[in-house]
């Protein structure tokens, strides 16, 4: 069965190390919209052994600490989601309060226009950061 996560990068590519990668994802209004995406196919968390559980959440909880350090945002969301790609990956999403949907999800109901924001070397910073603060 084809996985578009084992196939593709899913967004560009911020880190990668041995078990995990982080990817940005340019989702128009959405600025510092990462992915946390386990390198091997596997579809659940409990899958993976309690090390490998605890590496990946490492690496989920340094990305939302990134993302707060360089943006600032209202909040954070991390999503664990699956049901269309089945393969372990969490979204990591600075939310913003004058963002489309605050505060549903950003799957949810559209509740104004988004507000822009300045987005120019943001993938780069990114990555910068997280290369300083990760190892595999």
């Amino acid at each position: 069965m084809a996985c578009d996560l084992c196939d593709n990068t899913g967004g560009k590519l911020l880190w990668q190390g041995e078990r995990l990668r982080v990817v940005y994802i340019d989702e128009p209004g959405y600025v510092g919209y990462c992915r946390v995406i386990w390198q091997a196919h596997v579809a659940e968390m409990t899958d993976l052994d309690e090390v490998s559980r605890a590496h990946c959440m490492r690496v989920v909880f340094t990305v939302e600490s990134v993302l707060r350090d360089l943006l600032k945002p209202d909040k954070i969301n991390l999503a664990s989601l699956g049901n269309f790609t089945p393969h372990v990956h969490w979204h990591v999403i600075a939310r913003f309060r004058d963002d489309a949907h605050f505060p549903q999800a950003i799957w949810g109901e559209r509740q104004r226009e988004a507000t822009a924001r300045e987005t120019a070397d943001l993938a780069d910073n990114l990555a910068q950061a997280l290369s300083a603060r990760l190892r595999d």
